[in-house]
Parts: structure tokens; C-alpha cells; sequence
């Protein structure tokens, strides 16, 4: 059964819905399901088309700029007030404990492993995930992908290969300028703001920080770029009706990244850290 006849049997489904719930909750997961499985074949695709030549080099390196490099005001000024506020937050709460001396900690931990690749990835998934949807989703409805096909060019080689590589390759870099950039902005508030000594908060944030909390947040980082990459191409693919239809797609594509990232990084911490 093919996937517009899996959409043909939720819609009458749906409209029997009225009479019977059940029939609207099967309808729903029905659709769940077939757009789950759309997803995860174009992923595969894509990732074919990834590891297998040729590779338009090029595009590459100008999607890494598109996505690394103009992405970095944004995420630097997330990073900065984000390790900045955190500091306070903890020592308003740590400072009713006489803990003060765990904020070094704190921040550092967070930053390194859940906020700065979940802020970075969301900042990602707002600005490219977007701009990705947009133009393939206008080559779309211009028939302009149509075209590539027609004239014996690939257009998941052209168009959506080079996005993942990219996103997956740059988001980790990003996101290690994070780590510092957010660190750094709780070191200004506790030395500048709460009369830590420089000395020793550094000396706290290097012995509580280990190998793991950076290369989690780094392999996180990699994985919400593949994300954010893939529901971009994947709503800008197959959006339809015009300029509607594009704009629905942007609004997809990001709404669907956010919540993949956050699912995946329930997914990625419990594989590091469960023990």
C-alpha cells in the first residue's frame, strides 16, 4: 500500500472519527506511521548519497559557510548570557546552602553537556533548518529539482548530500565555540558580579571538567546537526502548492527539528551517562 493510499484510508478513517473515537486514533497513528517511515527512507537516502561519490565539493564548502560561519553571532551571544544567567541562578539557589563553590561546576557541566549543544541546535534548527526549507521547497514548486532529474543530475547528491555533511560536520565546531563562549560568560558574571576569586574558579572548572562532558556534547552536536539538516531537505522535498505550501514547510521543518533534538537528547545522555 503506497502512501498516498495509507493517507486516503486516515482521511476516511478521520471523518468516521466523529462516530467512533477509536477510529480517529487509529487514523492519527496511521498517519503517524506512514510519515515516520517517509522520513526515515529519504534519511537513508540521504545518507547513501553521503557516503558514496561523487560529492559536489563545492556545495560542501559553501553550505559550511552558510551554516557554520553565519550561524556564529547567533549562537555566540546564546552561549554568552546563557552561561552568564546560570551563574546567577545558581548562586542565588547555592548561596542559601553555603555551596557557592560548586557554581564553578555547575556551569561548566551544563554548558558542556545539555546547553550548549541544545541551544546551539535549536539556534541551528531556527536559522538554517528554515533557509534550508525554503530554497529546496522553492526548486520544488519551480520545478527546478524536476529539472535535475531530467537532465541526468542527482538531486539528492546536489541538493540534499551536501546539507548533511555539512550540518553534521559544522554544528560540533559551533557548538566547542559555545562551550567556551558560555563558560567564559559565567566566569565574567562570578568574578565581575559575585567577587569570586579568578584563580580558583579556575582552578574548579578545570578539575570537575572531563573528556566525557565535551565529547558528549560534541557527538550530540553532530547528531542535532544531521537533524536539523535532514527535516529541513526532507519538508523543503516535498512541499507542494506554491508559496503555501513553502511557507508550510519552513514552519515544519523547524518545529520537527526542535522536537527531534530534544527527543534525541534524552536519547544521546542516556547512552553516555546511563549508569
Amino acid at each position: 500500500m503506497d502512501d498516498h493510499s495509507v493517507l486516503a484510508r486516515g482521511s476516511t478513517l478521520l471523518a468516521a472519527g466523529r462516530m467512533n473515537p477509536l477510529a480517529s486514533i487509529g487514523a492519527t497513528f496511521l498517519a503517524f506511521l506512514a510519515g515516520t517511515g517517509r522520513i526515515v527512507l529519504f534519511a537513508a537516502l540521504g545518507l547513501a548519497s553521503c557516503v558514496t561519490p561523487p560529492w559536489h565539493v563545492r556545495n560542501i564548502g559553501r553550505q559550511i559557510v552558510d551554516i557554520g560561519y553565519y550561524s556564529l553571532p547567533v549562537v555566540g551571544l546564546t552561549a554568552i548570557f546563557t552561561g552568564m544567567v546560570l551563574a546567577l541562578q545558581s548562586y542565588t539557589g547555592f548561596s542559601r546552602f553555603e555551596a557557592e563553590n560548586a557554581i564553578a561546576g555547575i556551569v561548566v557541566l551544563s554548558v558542556t553537556r545539555e546547553l550548549g549543544p541544545v541551544l546551539a541546535g535549536l539556534m541551528v534548527a531556527g536559522r538554517v533548518g528554515a533557509a534550508m526549507a525554503a530554497e529546496i521547497g522553492t526548486m520544488r514548486v519551480t520545478e527546478q529539482i524536476d529539472a535535475l532529474t531530467t537532465l541526468q543530475a542527482s538531486p539528492r547528491r546536489y541538493l540534499v548530500a551536501p546539507r548533511l555533511i555539512a550540518a553534521t560536520l559544522t554544528l560540533p565546531v559551533l557548538v566547542l565555540v559555545a562551550d567556551v563562549i558560555g563558560v567564559m560568560g559565567g566566569y565574567l558574571v562570578s568574578i565581575h558580579k559575585l567577587g569570586f576569586n579568578p584563580s580558583v574558579y579556575l582552578a574548579s572548572t578545570i578539575d570537575i571538567l572531563e573528556p566525557i562532558d565535551v565529547i558528549s556534547g560534541l557527538v550530540k552536536a553532530a547528531v542535532f546537526g544531521f537533524l536539523v539538516a535532514l527535516t529541513g531537505c526532507y519538508h523543503g522535498w516535498n512541499s507542494r502548492r506554491g508559496a503555501q505550501g513553502v511557507g508550510q514547510a519552513t514552519t515544519l521543518a523547524v518545529v520537527s527539528g526542535s522536537i527531534l533534538i530534544l527527543t534525541f537528547n534524552y536519547i544521546v545522555t542516556e547512552i553516555f551517562f546511563s549508569r
